[in-house]
């Protein structure tokens, strides 16, 4: 008898009437994400830290709060060539010192390389709404030097962020939750010395299962890219980036993958560029990486036969 009945009756007369369109309260909107953070979720696939030759990592904590850390790195360095089919490396090798302080409203990071470039990061909780964060970095070479530093306001439904850096750098970001799944965004900019200056409008739609981003701005550069979570443990992402100005175009699509004792992320671009990074873990505290980049279907770079392979330890 229930099939004679049109669904709409018959869901009435088992007791579940369908469920009307909840409102939404536009009073209490999520608070976005950072506007330098719109894309988050595809470069972890997409722009993972690909390496060459021999990385070892190891960090020791003297307290809750204190580390150390030492970085030995080994490989070649490209160094430019007259001939565009011919890539010269020159074997390098560097040694990273590294110091790090956590606590719950303080982070300082600090590195220094043994060619004399010297990294700090900050990040303060100056109240409960804003954060202070900067960055900066030293030197031996003239003009190479610089320091940024960010203010980042985080409203109910919105975030703010001014940004201040050497070269008479200024910069604003503001970007606002609409609905409980779409927030929109713009950007200003002026660098002093070069004086150059510029303006970005971005969009972020997502729910449980995917992310969709966009942003364009009028130095030329426009993209987008999209994240569809296939599961607890797999996500496909892809992008496309495009410059209006110099018309070029680079489209991806990567992958991320989580094992229950490893992690796998690559990617295979438009250029023919593929690469993948591995993370095992081995124990507790030691992990395994295994890096590799190629050019497999683009003539150009393939003749330049332009393979990168890495492998590495963190222990730690």
């Amino acid at each position: 008898m229930a099939d004679l009945f049109p669904p709409l009756v018959t869901a009435q007369i088992d007791g579940k009437p369908p469920k009307a369109d909840e409102k939404v309260d536009y009073s209490n909107l999520p608070c976005p994400v950072p506007y330098d953070e719109l894309h988050r979720e595809a470069y972890m696939s997409l722009k993972s830290e690909t390496f060459e030759g021999l990385r070892f990592d190891f960090s020791k904590g003297l307290n809750q709060r204190f580390s150390l850390s030492h970085s030995v790195m080994m490989g070649p360095t490209e160094v430019p060539s007259q001939s565009p089919d011919t890539t010269i490396k020159i074997p390098t090798a560097h040694y990273e010192f590294g110091a790090n302080y956590f606590d719950p409203k303080l982070m300082l990071v600090g590195r220094v390389m043994t060619d004399g470039r010297l990294n700090a990061r900050l990040k303060a909780d100056l109240s409960d709404k804003l954060i202070l964060k900067a960055n900066a970095q030293l030197t031996g070479e003239p003009h190479m030097s610089h320091a940024v530093f960010n203010f980042d306001y985080m409203g109910k439904d919105y975030r703010a962020q001014l940004q201040l850096g050497n070269s008479a750098l200024v910069g604003a970001t503001y970007i606002q939750s609409v609905t409980p799944r779409l927030s929109l965004g713009g950007e200003v900019f002026w660098a002093g010395v070069p004086r150059k200056s510029g303006i970005g409008y971005a969009a972020r739609y997502e729910t449980d299962q995917m992310v969709a981003s966009a942003q364009v701005a009028s130095t030329g550069n426009v993209v987008m890219n999209y994240v569809q979570k296939i599961s607890e443990k797999v996500s496909l992402a892809t992008d496309f980036v495009y410059n209006y100005f110099s018309r070029d175009v680079v489209a991806s699509v990567g992958y991320d993958y989580i094992l229950r004792q490893s992690r796998v992320r690559g990617k295979i671009d438009s250029n023919g560029v593929t690469s993948a990074l591995l993370e095992e873990r081995l124990s507790m505290g030691l992990n395994f990486l295994l890096s590799a980049e190629g050019f497999f279907f683009s003539q150009v770079d393939h003749k330049k036969k332009d393979y990168k392979f890495g492998f590495g330890l963190t222990v730690g």
